[in-house]
């Protein structure tokens, strides 16, 4: 039945009339889909469907989620959750009644960050953040997991970036989904490498994902996921979205870096500062083995004059010194030298050395010794201070 006019001016519908030109002109002057921010309020499930109102604090709309877009969804929304849905404007013409179809609903900023402090206040009374838990990073790794998303930006950087610091160092790639509900993947994957850690030879485990809105990290601010981060036998570093960007994960890693490829320079060494390293250090221990060998070279000079010092030849060399010194100490005392120089020995008749004049008496024979010979004199007298003596005629001396 279509409206007409009353009076010429007013048209006229019955009631499914209005509520179906409603639905037509909805239709055509409204998007087919679109993007809507809200607060879930009063969420029920009534035979397989969720049935919602989206507030602003301000007005309010009813929605749906059908039961067969509801068991594809990722992220249910509960009572207080920001969300962002994508739907489209159901019209039911019987009713006149308005309700948004939801499509797809993601959590918004702010149940984003509600429930990362959630976690947050779970896992800080159990220690799981505390600096002390950190494990150091491997000095020189000799292989590295890295877990992202293949192929992507993230991946090419951190491999472009292995290749230009450290290129020695292996790495083995493992593709994980990092946006979704993947969080029960990414696990599993961490476990698998945990377990397999030693076969693997692995010396750490980088857990990145390139840039992102705040939502699109929500997977890694997982309870699930810390828990599993903090068992991991392995260093795990963490590079994650953009530098403002913080995750649970990230909070539990032992080391926090702010991007995918701020990972790879923390946990690899740069391989031109080692080169400059390695040459002080060849520097270095020149010097220090130059200073050992001109020690033992003076060392051994001073061996070879210590042994040269004991040589018999120098033992007899020092021996026949001190003879002849003790010779010419000997010359130098000996009466005969004393003879040579002007002095004599000046004996009694019976041999006896006189060394004084109360020795002899006048007319006692005495010898004297000079230099050259004996002579064989008579006392005439005694006279202190000098001795008075007449040499002896042969008639005499016989």
């Amino acid at each position: 039945m279509s409206a007409s006019p009353v009076n010429g001016a007013l048209p006229r519908y019955g009631v499914a009339q209005l509520n179906e030109a409603i639905g037509n002109l909805l239709e055509r002057g409204f998007a087919p889909r679109f993007l809507l921010d809200g607060t879930v309020s009063r969420p029920q499930l009534k035979k397989g469907h969720l049935w919602l109102t989206l507030t602003d604090g301000q007005a309010s709309i009813p929605a749906v989620i059908w039961a067969s877009q509801l068991q594809k969804l990722s992220f249910v929304p509960e009572e207080g959750d920001g969300v962002v849905v994508v739907g489209k404007l159901n019209f039911w013409a019987a009713q006149a009644r308005l309700t948004v179809q939801i499509l797809d609903v993601r959590p918004s900023l702010t149940a984003v960050l509600r429930q990362f402090e959630r976690v947050r206040c779970l896992l800080a009374p159990e220690g799981l953040f505390d600096p002390e838990r950190r494990r150091p990073l491997p000095p020189w790794p000799g292989r590295i997991a890295l877990l992202t998303s293949v192929p992507s930006s993230a991946l090419a950087d951190m491999l472009r970036t292995a290749k230009e610091r450290w290129p020695a160092t292996a790495l083995v790639v493992v593709p994980i989904p990092v946006q979704g509900p993947v969080e029960a993947k990414i696990r599993a994957a961490i476990e698998h490498l945990g377990a397999r850690c030693r076969e693997l030879e692995l010396d750490a485990i980088v857990l990145a994902r390139g840039g992102g809105s705040r939502e699109d990290l929500a997977v890694f601010d997982g309870e699930d996921l810390a828990r599993c981060l903090a068992a991991c036998p392995l260093p795990v570093v963490c590079g994650l979205g953009h530098e403002d960007d913080t995750t649970i994960a990230d909070l539990v890693a032992d080391y926090r870096a702010a991007t995918p490829t701020a990972a790879m320079v923390a946990l690899l060494p740069d391989r031109q500062s080692e080169r400059l390293v390695l040459a002080q250090h060849r520097r270095h221990l020149n010097q220090v083995l130059g200073l050992r060998l001109q020690a033992a070279r003076q060392q051994l000079t001073r061996d070879r004059q210590r042994l040269a010092s004991v040589h018999p030849r120098q033992l007899l060399e020092r021996q026949r010194q001190g003879l002849r010194q003790q010779l010419a100490l000997l010359q130098a005392l000996s009466p005969r030298h004393l003879l040579e120089r002007g002095f004599a020995v000046v004996r009694d008749g019976h041999g006896k050395l006189l060394r004084s004049i109360t020795a002899v008496a006048a007319g006692d024979r005495i010898t004297v010794e000079l230099g050259d010979g004996l002579l064989d004199a008579e006392v005439r007298q005694r006279q202190p201070g000098q001795i008075a003596v007449r040499p002896c005629s042969g008639a005499e001396a016989g």
